[in-house]
């Protein structure tokens, strides 16, 4: 159970993080739109950066309170914010939260107390609710952050302090193995870089370097049956260096009939980077490495239709796709305008260094 003090001190904390989140509003969103094409990127708004540091601190104040580390709230609310889908008429009230954790009503109030807007601790807990009581004004508030990552920390408790330990927690509370998958990854990622910003991308080709692409979206394909293209072909000499777009994690890594030697990077807006037709890997790299902007991690090649080692039944390039998984399905969009942002800010940044 919290200490008083640390109550306070929380609760002090989180009405002020709260005002500054309605003052500044949530530029996350906006920066995760996969609908409009719209990458997350380095040199945000001040605004943006006050948040994250806002989010980190009230982590930090539960985490001291509670002794679970701040990465695994981090990537709790996190999955929470990229499978959310926006409602009408929510937009004013998400922007006073700091935080994207929701509980439906029967899940925080007891699936069969007859109030379901119950905010009272007492009777949250008879029926078997998740709601507590974590900035100490005696209400078990939905809205309340400080109340959401302690009810969420008071669950987790229940399974001890270990990396598998949280797993299992988080198992028992979604009850699927891709949102334990995906909060398991985000937590390594926050671990291991020691911030929120995870934020910045490169072209997955060395700019300035011999290489032509186009839109190639939706064109129908050659090998395989009736299927579009999902992603962008960029054509360029045989073993060009493949470097990794953000920061991420090697989610998968091998042969497939359709892609060929291919690499898959699941980043922190819960995004899969694929990778196919390479010539060979990054010797380094294996499933679960954590990878960052610009890091080699393969090389062009012509691999692919056909059984493992088939190469050179088409011209050497990098097929590049991007996919979104909204916690029950994942669907490819355009990388397209990505890659030529991507291209233009690494143009920027070379010509500033001259």
């Amino acid at each position: 159970m919290l200490a008083l003090f640390r109550i306070a001190a929380i609760r002090k904390t989180v009405l002020c993080l709260s005002a500054a989140a309605m003052l500044w509003g949530d530029s996350d969103a906006v920066a995760a739109a996969a609908g409009n094409n719209l990458p997350a990127v380095s040199g945000e708004a001040s605004g943006k950066g006050n948040l994250t540091a806002s989010r980190k601190e009230l982590y930090d104040q539960m985490s001291a309170a509670t002794g679970i580390a701040w990465f695994r709230f981090a990537a709790i609310d996190q999955y929470e914010r990229t499978i959310a889908k926006k409602k009408s008429g929510t937009e004013d009230q998400a922007k006073s939260r700091l935080t994207g954790i929701s509980f439906p009503p029967p899940v925080w109030c007891g699936p069969l107390n007859p109030d379901q807007a119950d905010q009272s601790p007492e009777s949250i807990s008879f029926f078997g609710g998740f709601g507590k009581d974590g900035s100490g004004d005696g209400l078990a508030d939905p809205e309340n952050d400080a109340d959401v990552l302690y009810s969420m920390a008071s669950h987790l408790m229940k399974y001890g302090d270990s990396s598998s330990d949280f797993n299992i927690g988080v198992w028992e509370y979604y009850h699927n193995g891709r949102a334990t998958l995906r909060i398991e990854q985000f937590a390594k990622l926050y671990e291991h870089f020691g911030r929120l910003d995870l934020s910045g991308s490169a072209f997955p080709l060395p700019v300035g370097k011999t290489y032509s692409y186009r839109s190639t979206w939706g064109t129908g394909r050659s090998w395989g049956g009736a299927r579009i293209h999902e992603g962008t072909d960029l054509f360029t000499p045989h073993g060009m260096t493949v470097r990794s777009t953000c920061f991420g994690i090697v989610e998968t890594k091998g042969w497939n009939r359709y892609g060929g030697w291919r690499i898959g990077i699941r980043d922190i807006e819960n995004r899969y980077h694929y990778y196919a037709h390479l010539a060979g890997f990054e010797k380094s790299l294996s499933r679960g490495d954590i990878v960052a902007p610009g890091q080699t991690i393969g090389w062009v090649g012509s691999s692919g239709y056909g059984k493992p080692g088939t190469q050179g039944k088409f011209p050497p390039h990098l097929h590049y796709g991007i996919y979104r998984d909204r916690g029950i399905t994942e669907w490819a969009f355009d990388p397209y305008p990505l890659l030529k942002q991507w291209e233009t800010q690494e143009y920027r940044a070379l010509r500033k260094k001259k």
